[in-house]
């Protein structure tokens, strides 16, 4: 049976109470890092992640310092520039991935667990992490690749519009600038900048090691050994601020922009992981407007009143207080009541939570959609890798369907009630001239 079957089944068959789970094992490494691993036998594959506590929420004022050294640690590293990695995983069929968000930085790789793809996979990434060479035309490279994406991103209504709210949510917080960096702080990068956030943040004692796939205890000590072992053990990173309830900029922010479009995003500062009104936020979340068009904010925008083709609202919980965020595009001549109604929607769910049938459907589309969030390795390691950087229980997995059907409507309503104050939202209103003259 493929891994993404039994893993489906797995879950099916035990929705209703703990799951029996394949166990994680856990472990540190002789330099500090901790280890999370999980053993399947139904595919001859494995998946290898590495993260660090190395995310935009770093860079200091450099902003988009850790995205650029991340990217540098596949532009050579040991004997291999970067055509060589490249070449390297090609060969073998291993895949790299890597990213930074503003917590975490990571690398990956995926490969067969075949001596010789697993070895060369494994020893390319290890070179990667401890080595990289950040070489000077590499370097001028990546961060001019940087500044054009920058460049671009200032064109696209909807990154500028998220940007705009990051910044009226967080004020002078590290989570307020983008991990890609504005044009001044790109340019003003320097390589020896990069060398230094390598060393101090890309440390034994600053990661964490996910292992899942076809490989017994014994290879995975291995293979984390020979990961990390190469860094220093140095320090784990010091704790971020903390973020205020409200947000530092209140209020409506109109900015003026070429689209026949209107983007409007309101948002505060929600919650960060592990919290204890993360499900009952989670739940209420997905009944508000985390389902798509059958959500709360999708019904009212776009069912009865046509404004938008949808509305929708997240948490994006961080290690620290992670935005809430409610958005919509719509007509420049319609922003206004657009604006009106999402106000007005989320204060009514504030005020009274959601009724009994829409917490029924809540709940049978979050247990019954979870087994596709897990459905193959990759998908378990990034569940790893949450549960391990932000220090979740070990039987997270096991208990999510149990926990998701215990919640009530009283704990969404009390706990929307003590997270989310409509009265003090930040509001970015972004749009212009539409294509037949009209105007804002």
């Amino acid at each position: 049976m493929r891994i993404e079957r039994w893993f489906a089944l797995w879950l099916l068959l035990c929705a209703g109470g703990v799951l029996a789970a394949p166990p994680i094992q856990h472990w540190r490494t002789d330099n500090g890092a901790r280890v999370l691993f999980i053993q399947t036998r139904q595919l001859p594959m494995f998946d290898a992640r590495v993260v660090f506590d190395a995310g935009s929420a770093r860079d200091g004022e450099a902003h988009g310092l850790a995205e650029l050294t991340n990217r540098l640690l596949a532009e050579g590293a040991g004997a291999w520039d970067a055509d060589a990695i490249a070449e390297r995983l090609d060969a073998v069929g291993a895949r790299l991935d890597r990213g930074v968000d503003r917590d975490m930085a990571w690398l990956s790789v995926r490969a067969l667990s075949e001596a010789n793809a697993r070895d060369t996979a494994v020893a390319t990434l290890a070179a990667m992490i401890a080595r990289p060479r950040f070489g000077k035309e590499a370097f001028e490279r990546v961060r001019e690749q940087m500044r054009i994406a920058e460049r671009q991103a200032r064109q696209s209504a909807d990154q500028v519009a998220a940007r705009a709210l990051y910044r009226a949510i967080y004020g002078r917080h590290p989570y307020a600038h983008d991990p890609g960096g504005e044009a001044a702080t790109l340019k003003a990068l320097r390589r020896e900048q990069a060398r230094a956030f390598h060393q101090r943040y890309y440390t034994g004692a600053n990661a964490l090691v996910v292992l899942v796939g076809d490989l017994d205890r014994a290879r995975a000590e291995r293979i984390a050994a020979q990961l990390v072992g190469g860094l220093a053990r140095g320090e784990a990173a010091p704790a971020l601020p903390a973020v205020p309830r409200r947000p530092a900029e209140p209020g409506l922010k109109a900015i003026d922009f070429p689209s026949s479009q209107t983007h409007l995003l309101l948002g505060q500062p929600g919650m960060k992981r592990g919290e204890p009104d993360y499900f009952p936020l989670y739940v209420g979340n997905h009944i508000l407007g985390g389902s798509g068009l059958v959500s709360r904010l999708s019904k009212e925008v776009r069912e009865k009143r046509g404004l938008a083709y949808g509305a929708y609202s997240y948490f994006a919980p961080l290690r620290q207080r992670g935005p809430f965020v409610v958005g919509a595009s719509t007509k420049n001549s319609q922003a206004v009541q657009a604006l009106e109604v999402m106000r007005q929607t989320l204060t009514r769910f504030v005020a009274q939570g959601p009724d009994e049938a829409e917490l029924k459907a809540a709940r049978q589309n979050l247990i019954g959609g979870f087994p596709r969030k897990i459905a193959s390795n990759r998908k378990l390691s990034q569940y790893l890798a949450v549960i391990g950087f932000y220090h979740y229980p070990l039987d997270f997995l096991e208990r999510f369907p149990a926990i998701i059907e215990a919640v009530t409507s009283k704990q969404i309503r009390t706990a929307f009630r003590r997270r989310i104050d409509p009265r003090h939202l930040a509001i970015i209103q972004l749009g212009g001239a539409s294509g037949d003259g009209e105007t804002r």
